[in-house]
């Protein structure tokens, strides 16, 4: 069997927490594919660096073959090193929309696969801000990241120009029964966490499917330069779903018509956000998929974001797509926080949406 397989918790935590910010996955699809190479008939990394696994159908290679992914992206938001300065400091662009108040004395890890070590993200201390600044969003710009280099020769020997950062935040649970687990990359590791899980139930069925599953493991997702284009287009699937997180707005006093969804309903389903318009014959089979099976599901009240079924649905000669996502809150920083329940529930319908559709 080789490496340890994990489940569960375990596994959601080692994806959390394994370095993979946007454009640098390769750790990711490492770990994705120690859980699952003994659960796939097919595993193939391409060109971009997305992982694909596929389960065989009965109809397998004959003219009847019909084929359903599922995606989920590995890629997280982080950052990109863009220079080292005279100081030993590092400024760096972000990778995926992160906002600046979010970054002042956060904890990050620098580096590359092969190389990481920690830093800080620094900027003008409290009292050196003077009237409006202490007010003001601080930005990207004005940041850097500290190493603890003494100068640019001192930083250069572990840091260059085109490394990544990401985050540095521990996985942790909390609230009563702690049902709230709260981690760096929860967008989209959850998804991953699914696909893995997926992989393993299928695999263990005693009878095959009529069709073949493809569970897609994406890079790029955050920078809008998806991987997921190029894997639809190679593995031509004839319904696609795919599975995310999604930013809420449950608990910030938004009014209940702008909220996107609330934590421990269940996994949001769209019918429309900035990338996609889903089709309504599939958005309601989710939905009654959901209901059948006793699932929590709900549907994703307000229209924000967009994420790899904008490019999924466009491949070819168009793919029937469903986006399915577990509800964030304080998506796309150091501290995502999802619920366990809905994470669940989330397992729950990728599986009986895989055993219930026809092609």
């Amino acid at each position: 069997m080789g490496k340890e397989l994990l489940s569960g918790d375990m596994l959601l935590r080692a994806l959390s927490l394994a370095f993979g910010p946007t454009g640098c996955e390769d750790n990711v699809a490492e770990l994705i594919e120690e859980q699952i190479r003994d659960f796939a008939d097919e595993i193939k990394k391409d060109k971009m660096g997305s992982l694909t696994a596929v389960v065989y159908g009965k109809d397998h290679g004959t003219e009847n073959e019909r084929r359903v992914m599922f995606s989920a992206h590995m890629d997280e938001v982080g950052f990109m090193i863009t220079n080292v300065n005279a100081d030993g400091t590092l400024s760096f662009a972000t990778l995926g929309g992160i906002v600046g108040a979010a970054l002042p004395a956060r904890r990050v890890t620098v580096g590359d696969e092969n190389n990481k070590l920690p830093g800080v993200i620094g900027t003008k201390a409290i009292h050196q801000l003077e009237g409006d600044e202490r007010a003001a969003m601080p930005k990207v710009s004005e940041l850097y990241i500290d190493i603890g280099a003494k100068d640019r020769e001192d930083a250069e020997h572990y840091v260059k120009r085109g490394d990544f950062a990401t985050f540095s935040s521990e996985y942790v649970r909390f609230g009563p029964g702690e049902k709230y687990i709260k981690g760096k990359a929860l967008d989209d590791r959850v998804g991953c966490a699914v696909l893995i899980g997926l992989l393993r139930s299928l695999k263990k069925r005693e009878e095959r499917l009529p069709h073949d599953v493809i569970c897609a493991f994406t890079v790029r997702e955050e920078i809008g330069k998806s991987g997921a284009m190029t894997t639809a287009y190679d593995r031509d699937p004839h319904m696609a779903f795919v599975l995310e997180a999604t930013a809420v707005a449950d608990n910030t006093g938004a009014p209940r018509e702008k909220e996107v969804a609330r934590l421990g309903e269940g996994p949001a389903i769209s019918f429309f956000d900035r990338s996609t318009i889903y089709l309504r014959d599939v958005y309601e089979f989710v939905l009654e998929t959901a209901r059948e099976h006793g699932i929590k599901a709900q549907p994703k009240r307000y229209v924000s974001g967009g994420n790899d079924a904008g490019h999924i649905h466009k491949t070819r000669a168009g793919i029937r797509t469903a986006a399915i996502s577990a509800p964030a809150r304080y998506i796309h920083t150091a501290s995502c926080v999802i619920n366990d329940d809905d994470f669940h529930a989330m397992e729950s319908l990728a599986l009986a949406l895989a055993e219930s559709v026809r092609l």
